[in-house]
C-alpha cells in the first residue's frame, strides 16, 4: 500500500456507534447512521451497522446505490433534496428522503407511482440555520399538498443544525419543532411517527438529558466518525477520536530561514501569506498537499511537530521541535477534523487500509 492513505479502525467507528446508540435509546431515539463523509465506504457502514444503527443516510443517490449493491438492507435516507433529475432513481433506491419543496414531492410522487412503489418523506423545517427547509407558518400547506400525492407517505418532520449557519439546537427550538408535529397530528388526524431533530450537534444535549420528548430520530456521522459533537468540537465521553489516522511521507528534510528572501504576494490558491521569522529552522515536506486534503484540518500525531501551510502536492511541517527525528522516507501521521476526513476520502490519491474486527456485519 502507498502513501498517503488512511489507516480506518472499523471498531472504533462500531464502539463508537454503540456508545451513541445506547444513548439514544435510552431516550427514545433512533440512530440514522450518516456515511457521505466517508463516500459510504462499505466497511464504514457494516461498522455502523455492527453498532446498532437502524438506518443509513447519504446525500448522494451513486453512495445509497453503493450501499445497496453491497447487499446492506436497512433503510436508507436520502439526506440532500432530491435533484428532479434523479426522482426515477431515488424511489428505488432510497426508502426515504428529505424534502421541502411541493413540486419535488409531486416528481417522487410521479415517479413512484410509475414503479408501482410507496416512498416515504420527511419535510424538512427551517428552524434557523437558514439550510434547507419550509419556515414553519408554511408546513400546513405542504403537508396539506403531500396527503393528496399518490406514492407518497409523509412520514414526519425534520431540521438541521450548526451546518450553513452554523445555529446551535436549543430545548426551546427543538419543542416548536415537536409542538409543530402535534399541531399537523390534530389538524389532519396523521400519525406523524418521525421527528428527525438533528445531527450530532444534539449530542450535548442528549448527554445534559434535556434533549425534549418527542424527538424520534437523530442523523449522526461526525460523532460515530471522530467521536466530537459539532457544536464545539468536543470529545463524546467515552468515545475514539482517532478511528482515521492519515499517513503520509516525508520527502525531504532541510534547515532553511522562516521567512521568504524576497517580497511576496499570494499564494498557489489566492492567499496571502504571513511568516514570523524565528531564524533559521528544520523543515520537512510530506507528500500530500490540497489537492488531497484540507490541511488546516490535520493535527500532527509526532509531539512537536508544527505544520506550516503547503500547496497543492506539498504540506511543510516545522520539525524542529519534534519528539524525534525526522528524516527523508520516514511515515508521518496525523489525525483528521472533520473537512480534512472529507477531503481525504473522496480523493483518489489516498489509499484506505482497514483495522478489522473478526465479524463484520451489513445488517
Amino acid at each position: 500500500m502507498g502513501y498517503p492513505f488512511v489507516e480506518i479502525d472499523l471498531e472504533k467507528i462500531t464502539a463508537n456507534a454503540r456508545l451513541l446508540v445506547a444513548l439514544c435509546h435510552k431516550q427514545g431515539i433512533e440512530v440514522v447512521g450518516v456515511t457521505k463523509a466517508c463516500c459510504a465506504d462499505t466497511a464504514i457502514a457494516g461498522a455502523m451497522l455492527a453498532g446498532g444503527v437502524q438506518a443509513l443516510g447519504d446525500a448522494r443517490i451513486q453512495n445509497l446505490c453503493k450501499l445497496r449493491e453491497a447487499g446492506i438492507k436497512v433503510p436508507l435516507m436520502l439526506l440532500r433534496i432530491p435533484m428532479p433529475s434523479e426522482v426515477s432513481e431515488v424511489v428505488k433506491i432510497a426508502d426515504c428522503s428529505l424534502v421541502s419543496e411541493f413540486s419535488t414531492m409531486r416528481q417522487l410522487s410521479q415517479a413512484a407511482k410509475n414503479a408501482g412503489l410507496v416512498h416515504d418523506v420527511i419535510l424538512m423545517v427551517d428552524m434557523g440555520d437558514l439550510r434547507e427547509g419550509v419556515v414553519p407558518q408554511k408546513i400546513l400547506p405542504l403537508v396539506q399538498q403531500g396527503m393528496l400525492l399518490p406514492g407518497i407517505r409523509v412520514r414526519g418532520f425534520g431540521a438541521n443544525f450548526a451546518c450553513y449557519a452554523g445555529l446551535i439546537p436549543t430545548p426551546e427550538i427543538l419543542n416548536n419543532l415537536v409542538n409543530l408535529t402535534r399541531k399537523v397530528r390534530e389538524e389532519f388526524l396523521l400519525d406523524l411517527p418521525v421527528i428527525s431533530g438533528g445531527n450530532s450537534a444534539n449530542i450535548e444535549l442528549l448527554l445534559s438529558g434535556v434533549m425534549p420528548i418527542g424527538i424520534t430520530q437523530l442523523r449522526l456521522g461526525e460523532s460515530i466518525l471522530l467521536g466530537r459533537e459539532t457544536v464545539n468540537r468536543n470529545p463524546v465521553p467515552s468515545a475514539y477520536q482517532d478511528a482515521f489516522i492519515l499517513h503520509a511521507e516525508v520527502v525531504e528534510v532541510q534547515e532553511k530561514p522562516s521567512i521568504p528572501a524576497g517580497k511576496t504576494s499570494q499564494d498557489a490558491f489566492g492567499n496571502t501569506p504571513v511568516f514570523q521569522d524565528r531564524g533559521i529552522r528544520k523543515r520537512a515536506i510530506a507528500a500530500i498537499g490540497r489537492q488531497d486534503v484540507e490541511l488546516e484540518g490535520l493535527q500532527p500525531t509526532l509531539q512537536g511537530v508544527e505544520i506550516l501551510g503547503g500547496s497543492s502536492d506539498h504540506l511543510i511541517l516545522d520539525v524542529t521541535d519534534a519528539a524525534s527525528e525526522v528524516c527523508v522516507g520516514q511515515e508521518l501521521c496525523f489525525s483528521m477534523e472533520y473537512a480534512a476526513l472529507v477531503h481525504a476520502m473522496v480523493s483518489p490519491y489516498v489509499s484506505r487500509v482497514y483495522k478489522r474486527p473478526e465479524k463484520c456485519c451489513f445488517g
